[in-house]
C-alpha cells in the first residue's frame, strides 16, 4: 500500500510539473506572439510615417519650384516692361547681359542665357546638384520670361523716378521669393557663394558675401556709366538700392552670415553630418533645460545658401530645438 501511494504521489507530481511546464511554454509562446505583433505594428507605423514624410517632402519641393518660377517671371516682367523702357537696368550678371544687348543689338534673352550659363555650370559642380537644379530652373524661367515679355506690347512709361522705384520693388519681390525657396537667378550670387565657400574650406573661417556682391555690382554700374550714359547708371543704382532693401527685409539680410543654435541630447550624429555634408564644424556647450534636463547646445555658422542643407540635416534628427539668427560681424 505504501509503495502504491508513493507511485501515485510521484505520478501526480510529474503530471503537475508537466502541466506547469506546458502552461509556461504556452505563456512564453503568447508573449513572443504579442511581441512580434507589436514589432510588426511599430514597423508598419514607421513605414507609414516614412512614406508620409517622403510625400510631404516631394510636395514641398514641387511648391518650391513653382514659387521659384513665379519669382523669376516677376523679375523678368520688371526688367523688360518697366526698367529698360525707363533707361535703367538690372544688376549682377543680368546687368552685364543687358549692357551687351544694348551695345550689340543682340537678342536680350540670348545674352542673358549666354552670360548665366558658365555660372550655373560652376554652381552645379561646386555648390551641389540640388542648388544647381534650382538655379537652372530659376534662370531658365527668367530667360523665357524675358523672351515672352519682349513680345508683349506693354511698357510703363511714366516719370522715370516713380517707374524705377516701382520696378525695383517688383524685382526685389521676385528675387525674394526665389531666394526664400533656395533658388538663384543671378550669377553674381553664385560667384560670391563659390568664392566664400573656397575661402571658408581653406581657412576654416566664415565670411560674408556682402563685400563681394557690392564690388561685383560696382563694376557693372561703372560699365553702365562709361559705356551707356550717366543717367542710366544712376537709375540702375536706384534699382539696386530699392531691390536689395526689399530682399533684405524678406530674407533677413541674405548676404550676411547665419548663426544656427541647436539644442539636442544626441549631438554626435548632428556634428558628424554637418562636418561630412557641409564641411563645417560646431561649437558644443553643456546646457540644461527646466523640463528636458541635461543636453548639448551646438552653434554653427553658415551662409544663406547653406542654410537649407543644414535645415535638412536637423530635420533628420528628431528631438532637437533650433533657432536661426543673422550675424552682422564676427570679430577675430
Amino acid at each position: 500500500m505504501d509503495d502504491s501511494k508513493k507511485i501515485v504521489g510521484e505520478g501526480s507530481k510529474n503530471m503537475i510539473e508537466e502541466g506547469s511546464k506546458e502552461i509556461v511554454r504556452e505563456g512564453s509562446k503568447k508573449m513572443v506572439e504579442e511581441k512580434s505583433k507589436e514589432t510588426k505594428k511599430k514597423a508598419s507605423e514607421e513605414r507609414k510615417k516614412g512614406s508620409g514624410g517622403n510625400l510631404q517632402k516631394k510636395l514641398e519641393e514641387v511648391l518650391s519650384c513653382l514659387l521659384i518660377s513665379v519669382g523669376a517671371l516677376l523679375a523678368s516682367f520688371s526688367v523688360v516692361c518697366i526698367l529698360i523702357p525707363n533707361d535703367a537696368i538690372d544688376y549682377g550678371t543680368a546687368g552685364i547681359a543687358i549692357i551687351i544687348s544694348k551695345l550689340t543689338n543682340w537678342n536680350l534673352s540670348m545674352c542673358v542665357a549666354g552670360v548665366f550659363l558658365p555660372f550655373i555650370i560652376a554652381g552645379f559642380l561646386i555648390l551641389g546638384k540640388k542648388f544647381g537644379i534650382k538655379a537652372l530652373l530659376g534662370s531658365a524661367v527668367y530667360t523665357v520670361g524675358i523672351a515672352i515679355f519682349e513680345r508683349i506690347p506693354f511698357e510703363l512709361n511714366t516719370e522715370h523716378f516713380l517707374a524705377v522705384v516701382f520696378g525695383g520693388a517688383i524685382l526685389g519681390a521676385g528675387l525674394s521669393i526665389i531666394l526664400k525657396n533656395g533658388g538663384c537667378i543671378d550669377g553674381s550670387e553664385i560667384f560670391a557663394n563659390i568664392v566664400v565657400k573656397k575661402i571658408s574650406d581653406k581657412t576654416g573661417k566664415n565670411f560674408s558675401m556682402t563685400y563681394l556682391l557690392i564690388g561685383f555690382n560696382a563694376c557693372v554700374y561703372a560699365a553702365v556709366f562709361l559705356l551707356i550714359n550717366r543717367n542710366a547708371a544712376l537709375m540702375s543704382l536706384l534699382v539696386y538700392v530699392v531691390a536689395t532693401s526689399i530682399i533684405n527685409h524678406f530674407t533677413a539680410n541674405y548676404e550676411a552670415i547665419k548663426q544656427v543654435t541647436i539644442i539636442t541630447k544626441e549631438p554626435e550624429e548632428l556634428v558628424n553630418a554637418i562636418k561630412k555634408e557641409l564641411n563645417k564644424t560646431c561649437t558644443m556647450m553643456n546646457s540644461y533645460g527646466a523640463i528636458a534636463g541635461e543636453n548639448k547646445t551646438l552653434i554653427c555658422y553658415v551662409n544663406y545658401f547653406e542654410l537649407p542643407k543644414l535645415k535638412e540635416i536637423i530635420s533628420r534628427n528628431k528631438g532637437t530645438f533650433s533657432t536661426v539668427s543673422t550675424i552682422e560681424e564676427i570679430l577675430r
